[in-house]
């Protein structure tokens, strides 16, 4: 799988251990789903102002966000799912707000690259369809990101 990586904020240093955080647990779902390599997925890197922007437009909260989603791959019930040989699946884009990622590791009291590696796979389960509009869904989705952050090593 291909994962694109793009900082687009100054406020908090982006190092080359939440880079390599932010791949191994995208690497890691993907494995554990089954993605095909010819998967590209976006993770958009960003600070509280811009994160609280997206979340007015796209979800009309007024407020920053730690992570958005925007998935590539959803059907409409109209649409067949063609999933052709040799194409390219592009999955989607993840946008975190590195502010909130760290200020929610110091209220949580763990590492800032923990908490980014828990928003990217939370991210990239609400990408793959999963959600937690329920108790049993939000269930399901807090046992694999459990799977996930054990497998990266990142557990509490």
């Amino acid at each position: 799988m291909e994962t694109m990586i793009i900082n687009q904020q100054n406020k908090i240093n982006y190092t080359k251990e939440m880079q390599q955080v932010i791949l191994n647990v995208a690497n890691a779902v993907a494995k554990m789903v089954k993605l095909s390599p010819n998967t590209e997925l976006s993770v958009m890197i960003v600070d509280n102002s811009y994160i609280k922007e997206l979340n007015l437009i796209y979800r009309g909260e007024n407020n920053p966000t730690d992570v958005l989603s925007f998935a590539m791959n959803e059907l409409s019930e109209e649409e067949m799912d063609l999933d052709l040989p040799g194409e390219v699946n592009v999955l989607g884009d993840i946008v975190v707000s590195l502010e909130k990622a760290v200020s929610q590791s110091e209220e949580y009291g763990h590492s800032v690259e923990r908490e980014l590696g828990y928003l990217i796979a939370h991210g990239m389960l609400h990408l793959l369809g999963y959600d937690h509009e329920n108790e049993e869904e939000r269930n399901l989705m807090r046992n694999l990101e459990e799977r996930i952050m054990h497998k990266v090593k990142l557990e509490r």
